[in-house]
């Protein structure tokens, strides 16, 4: 396992050494890098994923990525209003709140 700082590697990298290294090469080394989609479509659809199964944990990383990924902010909102008729009322709502306190942390209010 590489010593580069990385989330997996910071978040979890101490407890569980072999899942990180997996986060790191498989799913941001691997998957992500696949050429079928582009970084932003993947952002895109992870995102919707995550709102969808009410995945809080893993949200805020995830939009602040799809903002990275040029993704924008009122791409994000238009989304997660899409998904309130799809995933339910409950699920939006909370990833409106996950998503502003995303952005006032990257400075896109």
């Amino acid at each position: 396992m590489s010593d580069r700082p990385t989330n997996a590697r910071k978040n979890f990298g101490h407890i569980a050494p072999a899942l990180a290294e997996i986060t790191d090469d498989v799913l941001f080394g691997d998957v992500w890098e696949r050429p079928g989609l582009s970084p932003r479509d993947r952002s895109l659809i992870t995102v919707a994923s995550l709102v969808a199964l009410y995945r809080i944990n893993e949200l805020p990383f995830h939009i602040k990525k799809a903002l990275e990924n040029g993704i924008t902010r009122d791409e994000l909102i238009e989304a997660i209003t899409h998904l309130a008729f799809y995933s339910g009322w409950p699920t939006a709502m909370t990833a409106l709140a996950i998503a502003q306190r995303a952005f006032d942390e990257v400075g896109r209010e």
